[in-house]
């Protein structure tokens, strides 16, 4: 090392920072590909402290403890400042959520140990043939599985290749749009679905076949127990922006919302009528080669936070107990209370076709509107629309 020139060491310096960044480059595509955009400054400040440790050595500043001290201090602010997003993520990641996933396949036809509900007495439809396909929404799967069960063949139905399929809302409505399947369980079309609908010349047909209360929920530390429609409102207007101004502790409320055309944001404009909605928080996320995109920022259960969705989904399907659901009005989201349209944000939803020439589905709507399709809505866990 004595016997090389400056030139010498410089020129291996230029080396060996190039062979980082191109290491350090692969490494940031990966992040990029797999999500994980919080990890890039980590990675660069890795990739220069490597670098300023080798110019250190190469030029014996690490002899003395003067040169120690300067690479040390360097490193430990450097790697410090780089670890403040990861580990925030990470705690991010192990909050609760009412979104989170679902293992839907519990909830699949004839499977043993199925949770899917079952009717007491032989079914008075029994479709052997033409098979209406159906999709729908994720809260909605545990019903029509049911209903599947009661009038179709006994067989496997893939949640992903056959009669019966389970995507989201807004999947589900491009699937019935494009002809894929004949009916899906759904929440009321957005105003984009329906501006689609009639470009395509599609006629919508609404069916509703239950009632669902729409729901807003908050971590379980949180101490507001209940919010008025017009409180709700306003934080979602983006007018009120403190708990503290709700009856609450001082802390600024973090009002969560979710992509467009699901059934809960439809949900969510519905309630909110002619008043506009805030922009929503919004993260930068990696969508495979697409590069980064901005999407709504999913529910994470902070102290602060607030959210909403379907009760059912909430309470039957994740059963999560860090969060609470609030009163609306005065009034609890129950059961007895969407019955009896106490509560005051019940919507219904829906079976929706758009002009399928199979025969059967009609005679499916027919015996799900009937007492005995009625009373299997309930055993399912919902609220039927007739009693």
């Amino acid at each position: 090392m004595k016997n090389e020139s400056v030139f010498e060491r410089v020129f291996q310096i230029i080396f060996i920072f190039l062979c980082l960044a191109f290491v350090a480059g692969i490494a940031i595509l990966y992040t990029l590909l797999i999500g994980k955009v919080h990890y890039i400054g980590l990675i660069v400040v890795i990739g220069l402290l490597l670098l300023i440790l080798f110019a250190f050595m190469k030029f014996q500043l690490l002899k003395n403890k003067k040169g120690k001290a300067i690479f040390f201090a360097i490193a430990f602010l450097a790697l410090g400042l780089a670890c403040i997003q990861p580990v925030y993520e990470g705690y991010k990641s192990r909050l609760a959520t009412v979104d989170s996933e679902v293992d839907i396949t519990e909830y699949a036809p004839f499977l043993n140990n199925s949770k899917v509900a079952h009717l007491s007495e032989p079914s008075s439809l029994a479709i052997k043939e033409s098979l209406p396909k159906i999709d729908g929404a994720t809260a909605l799967y545990p019903l029509y599985s049911a209903i599947v069960q009661a009038t179709y063949p006994k067989k496997e139905y893939d949640i992903h290749n056959s009669e019966v399929i389970v995507t989201t809302t807004p999947s589900a409505y491009t699937n019935l749009f494009e002809g894929k399947v004949d009916m899906i369980f759904a929440a009321a079309p957005s105003k984009s679905q329906l501006n689609r609908a009639k470009l395509l010349g599609l006629d919508l047909n609404l069916n509703p076949i239950g009632k669902e209360a729409f729901v807003f929920f908050v971590n379980q530390k949180n101490k507001i127990d209940g919010l008025s429609s017009e409180q709700l409102k306003g934080i979602y207007s983006g007018e009120v922006t403190d708990w503290e101004e709700v009856g609450g502790e001082k802390d600024a409320i973090r009002a969560f919302q979710r992509p467009e055309d699901s059934g809960s944001q439809s949900a969510l404009q519905s309630f909110m009528g002619e008043k506009p909605i805030m922009e929503a928080p919004t993260e930068d996320i990696a969508s495979g080669m697409g590069g980064i995109i901005s999407e709504v920022a999913q529910y994470k259960n902070f102290k602060n936070a607030i959210g909403y969705t379907f009760r059912f989904y909430s309470t039957e399907m994740v059963r999560n107990n860090k969060i609470k659901l609030l009163e609306i009005d005065g009034v609890a989201p129950t059961k007895d209370n969407i019955r009896n349209n106490r509560y005051p944000i019940t919507t219904d939803f829906y079976i929706v076709t758009a002009g399928t020439d199979n025969p059967n589905v009609q005679k499916l709507i027919d015996w799900i509107l009937s007492p005995q399709g009625q009373g299997l809505v309930e055993e399912a866990g919902y609220v039927p629309v007739k009693e």
